[in-house]
């Protein structure tokens, strides 16, 4: 008959053991509802994404990339890859384990959609509901019960257009939060408003959604 060692507690080492296992799990499956797809976009301060991809991570969430064709031109997948320790999305044909194909999976689980950075071309798309690489169509799969942020960085004389203004405020009504941008010096050359918001503010926004 094997010997049960017994703790300072009353309970076997098995018991404390598998005691200490359920709660692991119960842990881990707690972290893991948070689940945040993070668009990023064909914009200078798309490499800003991959501190902020570190700094939700890092807050117990799962973060899921989709990259479009224009913010590969700025940054590698593969810093997202290794930051999020989740696969990168970059194309809409992207296949995984599974019969559901990987943007309708992401729509289905996400719990926000953060697009940061936001080009002026990616709040047109939202707002006129296109529909034609991954990032627009989870956008437009998404499950009713997600949260929608998005962070704006472009040329500030597009930002005011009027074009956008109205495709923000279309989404504003449609729920979605906006963060920034911010002013100051811009990648063209120019000073204004567009600035991508500081990404400590816009984690921080981000998990407030979440709560």
């Amino acid at each position: 008959m094997p010997l049960v060692w017994r703790s300072r507690f009353g309970l076997s080492d098995v018991q404390t053991g598998i005691k200490v296992r359920r709660a692991g799990k119960v842990i881990n499956e707690m972290k893991a509802t948070r689940n945040i797809v993070l668009g990023v976009t064909g914009s200078i301060a798309a490499y800003k994404a991959a501190d902020l991809t570190s700094q939700l991570t890092r807050s117990d969430c799962e973060v899921h990339v989709v990259m479009t064709a224009d913010a590969q031109r700025f940054i590698t997948p593969l810093a997202f890859k290794t930051l999020s320790r989740h696969p990168v999305v970059t194309d809409l044909y992207d296949e995984e384990e599974g019969w559901k194909p990987i943007h309708i999976k992401l729509a289905d689980e996400a719990d926000l959609l953060l697009v940061a950075p936001a080009t002026a071309q990616v709040l047109a798309k939202l707002a006129h509901g296109f529909a034609d690489d991954a990032l627009s169509c989870i956008a437009l799969a998404l499950n009713p019960k997600a949260k929608i942020l998005l962070a704006p960085a472009m040329n500030g004389k597009m930002w005011l257009h009027p074009a956008t203004q109205k495709n923000v405020a279309a989404l504003k009504a449609r729920g979605a939060e906006f963060i920034g941008p911010e002013a100051g010096m811009l990648s063209c050359g120019y000073e204004g408003l567009g600035r991508l918001w500081p990404v400590e503010a816009i984690a921080k926004a981000a998990l407030a959604l979440l709560k």
